[in-house]
């Protein structure tokens, strides 16, 4: 048998919050009712669907105000990472992520998360490197790091 029911967060390969999809009874009474991901529909569920939807733009908006000050902040920034060199040129080790993430903290104005830097390789020279700092979905910023020798 097949159970109509309001999704209430997402669910990957099945629907959105929101979405009233057909599972089969056990999925919907084993897995997505106890674990608050859909409810029966009912006029109660698509007013609980609704208060949800309504908290959750809110704290959308808040965090994308609160990257977009981020953002104002750290477009203006530039950070410099000292490291030891083979030759003069190529670095002993590379510069990581968790690198840059030093670097910019140790200037103390802006916290972020190490997943936050978009650094598809380690650098691996001395140099200048634009490095693309991604605070939410719909805000990124690029900020100037400098790899020096120690």
């Amino acid at each position: 048998m097949a159970t109509e029911i309001l999704l209430l967060s997402d669910v990957e390969f099945l629907g959105k919050a929101g979405d009233v999809v057909k599972v089969k009874d056990g999925y919907a009474r084993n897995y997505l009712l106890p674990k608050d991901l859909a409810a029966p529909v009912s006029k109660s569920a698509l007013r609980r669907l609704d208060k949800l939807r309504k908290e959750r733009e809110e704290l959308s908006r808040i965090q994308l105000a609160e990257a977009k000050d981020k953002a104002a902040k750290l477009g203006k920034m530039s950070v410099t990472v000292r490291e030891k060199t083979i030759d003069g040129a190529r670095l002993y080790g590379a510069v990581h992520a968790a690198d840059i993430l030093k670097a910019i903290e140790a200037d103390g104005k802006v916290s972020l998360d190490k997943s936050q830097i978009v650094l598809p390789e380690p650098l691996k020279e001395l140099g200048t490197f634009d490095i693309e700092i991604k605070l939410h979905p719909d805000v990124s910023c690029t900020i100037k790091v400098w790899v020096v020798e120690e």
